[in-house]
């Protein structure tokens, strides 16, 4: 995991909050005589923005965790909610990377693990991109190796 892995949660946290609380403000801004709740909601909102963006990347970051073994691969991931996952690279259909316009200015990207699992694909977020493509090669020559159809 990356120590940018932070700035990028703090960005996406910082542009969820915006995206809320601009609205907000500007229709406050425009009503003349706004009623007491209007000035609540925009306060609460601006405070539970603030907290979340401040204490939210840096406690992701300390949670975060991944590994790979001939046999698996292992995330820890989450905030409030954290989730341990374990795939077998006998389960392992595909392996792709992504990068949206924050990770790419970051240098960073996401791997993704999709297996035969009705939990969904391993994410691997926050990853330097040489790391992501490391992985990725590492990943795809370990799955040809393995005997197992995938599902």
């Amino acid at each position: 995991m990356s120590p940018k892995s932070v700035l990028l949660w703090t960005m996406q946290a910082a542009v969820f909050w915006l995206v809320l609380f601009v609205p907000q403000l500007v229709v406050y801004l425009l009503v003349r005589n706004p009623p007491t709740w209007e000035f609540v909601l925009l306060v609460a909102t601006g405070v539970v923005g603030l907290v979340h963006t401040a204490v939210e990347p840096s406690w992701r970051y300390r949670v975060h965790r991944w590994e790979t073994t001939p046999d698996a691969v292992y995330t820890l991931s989450g905030w409030l909610n954290q989730e341990w996952r374990v795939a077998p690279v006998s389960r392992i259909q595909t392996i792709d990377t992504k990068r949206g316009p924050f990770q790419q200015l970051l240098g960073l990207s996401t791997v993704t693990v999709t297996t035969a699992s009705a939990a969904g694909p391993v994410e691997i977020e926050g990853l330097e991109h040489e790391t992501a493509q490391r992985l990725v090669v590492e990943l795809t020559n370990t799955t040809q190796a393995t005997p197992g159809d995938a599902t």
